[in-house]
């Protein structure tokens, strides 16, 4: 990973949208996040790049978020879904990865491993806002319960790969769900959809990533301008894949800082003249 003060001006006016996690990326070490957050995506804006959030979050919170965050849209679930809100009056927009009947029989068989998974390790924990979410399992092993051992953890990746899942981990929960998508598989359906870009090709500059933990690796895999935040160095050792970048900071100040990066370094100095490339 290098140090983000090295990106160059070429490489800041080549990016048209930042897609972002939420978790441990936008939040502070109390897990809020930051009015200068917000702040930063309004002047990423202001500069014509979009702001994708990408997490881990179930579908009730990506409809909160598509509605009222200075957005272009949402990716949910770890991949599962997304959400884009016009002005108002206009129709929210969903997409989701599996069909009504899919999505209700894979929670049904998902419910049977959270039991299994309670009685095996009863430290862990089912995530808070799991009864907003359409596709996953999310087991808590640190935000709302204390602190479970790498081993632990890694017993319930073990377990529920067993059962057949998909199973990613993050800063707080393990996710698990049945079907071959994850967040990359999203982002490339979102840019295409929405933009029209292949960014497994000639676009793949256009979009800069943060994030900060193993199921982040996807996409720091996809994109050439993967950026994490400074706490992604703490989960480095399960990730298969870096970000090309790294922040000094950690968590939201992190994000913050790399916008604030990328927008001086599309400023060119001319003649002693600051003039916007």
């Amino acid at each position: 990973m290098d140090e983000l003060r090295k990106l160059s001006a070429a490489q800041a006016r080549s990016i048209e949208a930042v897609f972002t996690d939420i978790d441990g990326t936008l939040t502070d070490a109390a897990g809020r996040i930051p009015s200068d957050v917000f702040t930063a995506m309004e002047q990423a804006r202001a500069a014509g790049i979009v702001i994708v959030p990408v997490t881990g979050r179930p579908a009730g919170w990506c409809d909160l978020i598509a509605r009222t965050w200075p957005i272009d849209g949402v990716i949910g679930e770890n991949g599962g879904l997304y959400f884009r809100c016009g002005s108002h009056g206009e129709p929210m927009k969903r997409v989701y990865v599996h069909d009504e009947q899919t999505r209700k029989d894979n929670r049904e068989r998902l419910l049977q491993l959270s039991k299994e998974i309670l009685l095996r390790h009863p430290g862990a924990g089912i995530a808070s806002d799991q009864n907003y979410r359409e596709f996953d399992l999310a087991v808590d092993f640190c935000e709302d319960v204390a602190p479970l051992s790498d081993a632990e953890i890694d017993a319930i990746v073990d377990f529920l790969r067993e059962a057949g899942c998909t199973v990613k981990v993050s800063n707080i929960h393990v996710n698990a769900w049945f079907g071959q998508f994850d967040k990359a598989t999203m982002c490339l359906r979102y840019a295409s959809e929405r933009f029209g870009w292949d960014v497994r090709g000639s676009d793949n500059a256009k979009v800069a990533f943060f994030g900060d933990s193993p199921n982040d690796s996807p996409l720091f895999q996809l994109f050439e301008m993967g950026i994490g935040v400074a706490n992604v160095r703490r989960m480095a050792e399960r990730m298969h894949c870096l970000p090309t970048w790294c922040t000094e900071g950690e968590g939201g100040e992190g994000f913050v800082e790399g916008i604030k990066t990328i927008l001086a370094a599309r400023i060119v100095t001319t003649d002693n003249s600051p003039e916007t490339a």
